[in-house]
């Protein structure tokens, strides 16, 4: 199974951690009263706010969980000079990602077979275990992107650490501009497939997170997989049973009336201005287009 992608910005992860304590305190609560109220109106049997409601309680202890999975993950460093793995680790902070640095060999090849991360910087002269070493054992189980950074300049030791798996190898001294210009085209190689783009809406398909403007959303997993069913079909008119048994899947429970509660949602929470929606409109006797 491929690992998958955690790198993340401080300001993601923050709004990743705000996400998950309104979930938890508030998004409950509120979800707990709709059912309630619901319940206090009689006959469930044909209540689409009921299904909705139930629907959004399972959304959210989903994406809880999800969110609780991508925060144990980051991004880590292997580096035997100290001082140059914290000018690494700050750099690459400040261009906004989540960094941990290992000086032993020996604890970074235990990490990095145990834990899932998207990119190891591995430099090959390390205490322990060198980094050819380690190359070789992660590549006997994973896949992740990893680029060496040495003094060595022989072209044997750059094939060699290319032959074990290297994604790339960088000789010291080097411009910290050429690393990160370098693990911006590995991600890009390797990652752009995990975004959908569409004016100032994104979302990010493996940390299922949208943003708008650049600010993450808080969409439930159904709101989530509606919305990029919607953007991955732009333009085209689908129908309501179709968005619905894409979404909820053929032999759901819920009604036809819980996806018309769920764009509704969606409107609040990506349109200018829900009642004159721009981005999901309704077509008549058909469904809906996002356009």
């Amino acid at each position: 199974m491929t690992a998958k992608r955690t790198i993340l910005t401080y300001t993601g992860l923050r709004a990743l951690e705000a996400e998950l304590e309104e979930l938890k305190v508030v998004r409950r609560k509120e979800v707990a009263q709709k059912i309630k109220e619901a319940r206090e109106q009689g006959d469930l049997s044909e209540n689409a706010e009921y299904d909705a409601a139930k629907d959004e309680q399972r959304d959210i202890e989903a994406r809880i969980e999800e969110i609780e999975k991508i925060l144990k993950n980051a991004e880590v460093i292997v580096e035997d000079e100290v001082a140059i793995a914290e000018l690494e680790k700050d750099y690459l902070e400040l261009s906004g990602f989540e960094v941990e640095v290992e000086n032993s060999g020996d604890v970074g090849l235990v990490r990095s077979l145990k834990e899932e991360f998207d990119l190891i910087i591995l430099d090959l002269m390390l205490p322990g275990v060198d980094g050819f070493e380690i190359c070789r054992k992660i590549r006997e189980t994973k896949n992740t992107p990893i680029i060496i950074v040495s003094a060595k300049k022989d072209d044997i030791d750059k094939i060699r650490g290319l032959g074990l798996g290297a994604d790339d190898y960088i000789e010291k001294p080097y411009d910290i501009d050429i690393l990160m210009a370098k693990i911006h085209g590995i991600f890009k190689r390797r990652y752009s497939h995990d975004e959908l783009r569409d004016g100032n809406l994104r979302l990010d398909r493996v940390s299922r997170t949208a943003y708008k403007d650049d600010v993450p959303l808080t969409l439930t997993a159904k709101e989530f997989d509606l919305l990029l069913l919607l953007m991955e079909n732009k333009g085209k008119p689908l129908s309501k049973e179709y968005l619905f048994s894409q979404v909820w899947g053929s032999d759901s429970f819920s009604e036809l009336q819980t996806l018309t509660v769920h764009i509704k949602w969606l409107r609040q929470k990506i349109e200018d201005d829900p009642k004159d929606p721009q981005k999901i409109l309704t077509v008549w006797g058909k469904g809906y287009r996002y356009i």
